[in-house]
């Protein structure tokens, strides 16, 4: 095995996993609660990959789970460990570095977050998103981790002990040896060292310069070139059998509030794709919520038992979403449960539609959906297929039977992701 990770959603795992599985690796994702490093003899995967989904958790239930995570890539002999984070930032990312340095007796990590192909770029120590200062992008409005900050090292060093220091453009353009030996000096006085990443070419030269390195964080985009590094694989070119489509047709699922999954929802309606949109506001009343989810699911069978698609997804206008909040307050739910009782209605929406229909193959966008409906579909396991675009791979599910799964960041993929997710998904045989 070449490397364990551990993420803290599973479109990050996914994400990290299709790098990894163009470099010719084998990928397995697994979910925290249902790994077992003895299973590895058997799958022998090139890379595992644990998905503890605790970016919502309090910091010391994010801290347990990624800690026990990185325990069990210990016991399954993983010689190099990667915490993969968000792109931005968000979530537990101080209390996750330090307890996977602690379960491993560590003191020191490697911090790259910038993913050019994803327009998200570092430079001296501060992070832009699409050309924007990340204090000045969307995930400011953030409902959960509201980003209103830009400069990473500020941000880490808020969130951890351990000292936090930058090795800037300065030391990448001089090549990987100045690269490695700047971060070797830079390591006597910081336990934490984030790289600046203004482009592709500079990835390739931290993979150079970090390859050695025990412990590397961050974004996905490192993976990208860690296997020229470390040498390819074919252990991808093994086939799976996949799930058939049986006439069926493709579901596909929303739950990101994210202007890029709304312009991706846009482009399904103007291709005519048939779209149920699930009132929120009636997912609080428990009574409500169930005729919501029989009323979401009558309008979805039809068109996939035809072998058309359809797509249901969260109500994403702002004066639904405010109103939907302010109602979970009313009953004492904060911001997080609401947004808690819309996933798990979306994956209680997505279980019934397959159950009826006997769909296959499915497409979900937003991390925390994408959670959800893996817990309530049973899927502890899977493995890394096909990348469709940068970071957002089709999986083959470990289960009996299986699925076909495309399992999207909100934030990630062009216009027009959600159509190209679902003609890749009727493509492949």
């Amino acid at each position: 095995m070449k490397i364990g990770v551990v993420a803290d959603d599973i479109t990050g795992a996914n994400d990290i996993g299709s790098m990894f599985a163009n470099g010719g690796y084998r990928v397995h994702v697994y979910t925290g609660d249902h790994f077992d490093p003895s299973t590895l003899d058997r799958d022998q995967p090139g890379v595992c990959i644990i998905d503890t989904n605790s970016r919502l958790d309090a910091s010391d239930v994010a801290y347990r789970k990624v800690w026990e995570a990185t325990k069990q890539l210990q016991a399954a002999h993983c010689p190099r460990f990667f915490n993969k984070t968000c792109s931005v930032f968000r979530g537990n990312i101080g209390v996750e570095f330090d307890a996977m340095l602690d379960a491993l007796h560590e003191n020191f990590a490697i911090v790259a977050l910038g993913f050019p192909k994803n327009g998200r770029l570092t430079l001296d120590g501060v992070h832009f998103v699409h050309g924007l200062r990340l204090e000045h992008s969307p995930f400011r409005s953030d409902p959960i981790h509201p980003m209103t900050q830009s400069n990473l090292v500020d941000i880490l060093q808020g969130q951890t002990q351990r000292r936090v220091g930058l090795v800037g453009q300065q030391a990448l353009a001089q090549g990987a040896d100045a690269l490695r030996e700047r971060i070797g000096q830079v390591s006597r006085e910081c336990n934490y060292i984030i790289l600046d990443v203004p482009n592709q070419a500079a990835l390739q030269t931290i993979a150079q310069a970090v390859a050695d390195t025990r412990v590397l964080c961050g974004s996905s985009a490192l993976a990208e070139e860690l296997p020229d590094v470390w040498g390819r694989s074919d252990a991808a070119d093994e086939h799976d059998a996949l799930p058939a489509l049986d006439g069926k047709g493709v579901l596909a699922v929303a739950g990101s509030l994210t202007p890029q999954t709304a312009v991706q929802i846009d482009d399904l309606r103007a291709n005519g794709t048939p779209l149920v949109e699930v009132d929120t506001r009636r997912l609080i009343d428990e009574t409500e919520q169930q005729r919501e989810i029989e009323r979401a699911v009558e309008r979805l069978v039809q068109p996939i038992m035809q072998g058309g698609h359809a797509l249901v997804y969260a109500a994403n206008d702002p004066q639904v979403v405010t109103a939907t909040r302010a109602a979970g307050v009313q009953r004492g739910r904060n911001s997080t449960d609401v947004a808690r009782l819309v996933t798990e209605s979306l994956a209680e929406i997505t279980a019934q539609t397959i159950d009826w229909t006997g769909a296959r193959r499915l497409v979900v966008a937003g991390g925390e959906t994408s959670s959800a409906v893996c817990r309530r579909l049973g899927v502890s396991g899977m493995r890394v297929w096909k990348e469709i675009q940068p970071g957002l791979p089709s999986c083959v599910t470990l289960t009996d039977p299986s699925l076909l799964l495309v399992l999207k960041s909100g934030s990630f993929g062009t216009a027009d992701f959600l159509r190209q997710a679902i003609d890749h998904l009727v493509a492949q045989h």
